[in-house]
């Protein structure tokens, strides 16, 4: 990369960080579509794997009684952890370009959320397992291919009404086994060299400063806030990798 896109590497990596330690989640889901608009999507997810995983290993600790707060909700992370090996095949086995369009459909169902979840999804209550399964799933074949499944997890989050303090730390138990299958399966396709373990370690540095930052501007600036200013930034993006999908393709 030349000293431009480094830069704008480490920038959405800071950035991401600070959004995850004040929200709790968002580090994949902004830290990915800023890298794709300079590189394609699976280079994105390469350069994110040790960042993510420092950052969601960081906030599952952070606050402590994070043993209680997983206990019920573990399910959830294994159904994504075999999921997320899924959806990384599909990453090393086809062209990373249309998964720029995935990724923007993703975000535009994390956007519209609290509608999706007046669909009918009682049964997610009324089946604690089965709901697992499914929304475990699908937030692994997500993250697996396009390094994103907060947009799934807040629509199960929501339907099953959990507490911020759960969710939070749910939500990063599913991120840390999502890259664990993406490791074990780039790793496998020979995607994975010591040179770019090295340069995503510096990166996982970068994201880790920020995400403390975030950790202190929680407690001070209202989460709310930061959600109203992610929502904005992330309909942006999702227009943008729309426009260069089809910029390229013409």
């Amino acid at each position: 990369m030349d000293p431009y896109e480094i830069v704008l590497v480490a920038a959405a990596l800071a950035l991401g960080g600070l959004v995850h330690g004040t929200l709790g989640i968002g580090f994949p889901l902004v830290s990915t579509p800023l890298l794709a608009l300079v590189l394609d999507v699976r280079s994105a997810v390469l350069v994110t794997l040790l960042p993510t995983i420092a950052v969601n290993v960081a906030s599952i600790a952070y606050g402590g009684a994070w043993r209680e707060r997983i206990a019920a909700y573990w399910p959830l992370a294994a159904w994504a952890l075999g999921a997320a090996v899924c959806g990384a095949l599909l990453l090393t086995l086809f062209d990373p370009s249309p998964f720029k369009l995935v990724l923007a459909a993703v975000i535009f169902v994390y956007l519209n959320a609290e509608r999706i979840r007046f669909l009918p999804l009682d049964w997610v209550n009324s089946y604690p397992q089965l709901g697992m399964a499914a929304f475990g799933i699908l937030a692994g074949l997500s993250a697996g291919s396009v390094n994103v499944m907060v947009p799934i997890l807040v629509i199960y989050a929501l339907q099953r009404k959990l507490a911020r303090e759960h969710m939070v730390a749910v939500f990063n138990l599913c991120f840390a086994s999502g890259k664990v299958s993406q490791i074990a399966v780039f790793g496998g396709a020979g995607l994975l060299s010591g040179e770019l373990l090295l340069a995503t370690a510096a990166g996982a540095l970068i994201a880790l400063l920020a995400l403390f930052a975030g950790f202190r501007l929680r407690a001070r600036i209202s989460a709310a806030t930061y959600e109203t200013i992610l929502r904005r930034v992330l309909l942006v993006m999702a227009l943008v990798l729309i426009g260069e999908f089809f910029w390229e393709d013409g």
